[in-house]
């Protein structure tokens, strides 16, 4: 009983992780559809490609090339660098650019300039080669994007598809990166709105598994609700209201209402105060984690569960050869046992009913030599067998 409750009590914490992640998860979102933040992170992560931190330059030029400018609405104009990246509004950038369109612009811009006029969108115009891109390639204003670009030029061996190649292969492996640093910002903002959800909410993880333990019917009722949101795949895809609705159907010691947190000092001592900040900070750090984590751990804990509940519910039972060692030995010691009347002892346990005893039909006791055989109209009615 004792692995049974603890693994309930995990369940029950789990689960509220995993709600606690997907109101995080929401307020990230909905700050990142009014910030653009993902927008302007991807447009400083261009501007450090480029070698143009200022965005006045080649990531002006870039943005401004109809293939980047369908992209997104209104004029470019360069985010604030001084701002802290999560802080920053993306305002009409987009939020992705294919490699595809990177590498043809770039390619473009150096073999017939920056500039979009009568001149460079002439039909008449040859088309780009590598020797166009070469001859032109000052059009780049940047010596060190002109560097890569030779560099592409030359590993293409006379192959311009292979030059787009080299390039968009070289914007994916920047993109990459950038992905690595974007995934670590938005940990550090889902772990600030965790521990604003944490406070706001009480979710005190300490306590509420001290209460999960010591409450048999709260810790039935959290890990029945539980159980049901392991089979629903689609369940991290709910939105706020949905999560929020589902953490106050737990009926647990969560918020502000007539639940004061802190302890009497005098009776905890220290502990009265390091215990919710430690609740809710190990809060804050699991929404960091994420829905899609917690969701699997949910459903590797049930499973374990399920593999452990039935052995406590009933003993085990012994094997079938265990059960039939008893009968073989019995049978063992019969074939063995010389011919002969059995022994007195087994013939005390028989017992003899007194319809035998009175009329020993059998007729085993009588001599045959001593008394003449029985005729058959004398012989008992038969019982048993088949009616006439």
């Amino acid at each position: 009983m004792f692995g049974s409750q603890i693994l309930e009590v995990a369940i029950g914490v789990i689960f509220i992780y995993l709600l606690a992640s997907i109101i995080c998860t929401a307020i990230r979102e909905g700050v990142e559809s009014w910030m653009q933040a993902r927008a302007s992170y991807l447009e400083h992560a261009i501007r450090e490609l480029l070698h143009d931190r200022s965005g006045t330059g080649l990531a002006s030029a870039l943005y401004s090339h109809p293939l980047i400018y369908g992209l997104f609405s209104g004029e470019y104009k360069p985010s604030d660098a001084k701002k802290a990246l999560g802080l920053t509004r993306g305002g009409n950038l987009p939020t992705y650019i294919p490699s595809r369109s990177f590498a043809v612009a770039l390619m473009d811009i150096a073999a017939r300039g920056a500039q979009t006029d009568a001149v460079s969108a002439d039909p008449n115009a040859p088309p780009i080669s590598l020797d166009s891109i070469r001859a032109n390639i000052a059009n780049l204003q940047n010596h060190a994007v002109q560097r890569v670009l030779l560099s592409a030029i030359d590993a293409a061996q006379g192959d311009i598809n292979k030059l787009q190649t080299n390039l968009e292969a070289w914007f994916d492996s920047a993109m990459d990166r950038i992905s690595g640093r974007y995934k670590k910002l938005t940990q550090q903002i889902l772990f600030v709105i965790g521990l604003l959800v944490a406070v706001g909410l009480n979710i005190d993880s300490l306590r509420l598994a001290d209460y999960l333990y010591r409450n048999d019917a709260a810790r039935a009722a959290t890990v029945a609700q539980a159980q049901v949101a392991a089979t629903d795949t689609g369940y991290t895809q709910h939105k706020y209201d949905q999560a929020k609705g589902d953490l106050e159907a737990l009926h647990l010691p969560i918020g502000w209402q007539g639940n004061w947190v802190f302890a009497n000092p005098m009776t905890y001592g220290w502990w009265a105060f390091t215990g919710p900040l430690l609740g809710w900070l190990f809060t804050a750090f699991a929404a960091t984690l994420g829905a899609p984590f917690w969701f699997d751990m949910l459903n590797k804990v049930m499973v374990i569960r399920s593999t452990v509940k039935p052995h406590e519910k009933s003993p085990e039972e012994a094997s079938e050869d265990r059960q039939l060692k008893p009968a073989v030995a019995q049978t063992v010691i019969q074939q063995q046992a010389p011919p002969g009347p059995p022994p007195a002892q087994a013939a005390a346990v028989v017992p003899t009913t007194a319809r035998d005893a009175a009329s020993n039909v059998d007729g085993c006791d009588v001599d045959p030599k001593s008394a003449p055989p029985t005729p058959d109209d004398e012989l008992p009615e038969a019982e048993g067998g088949i009616a006439s």
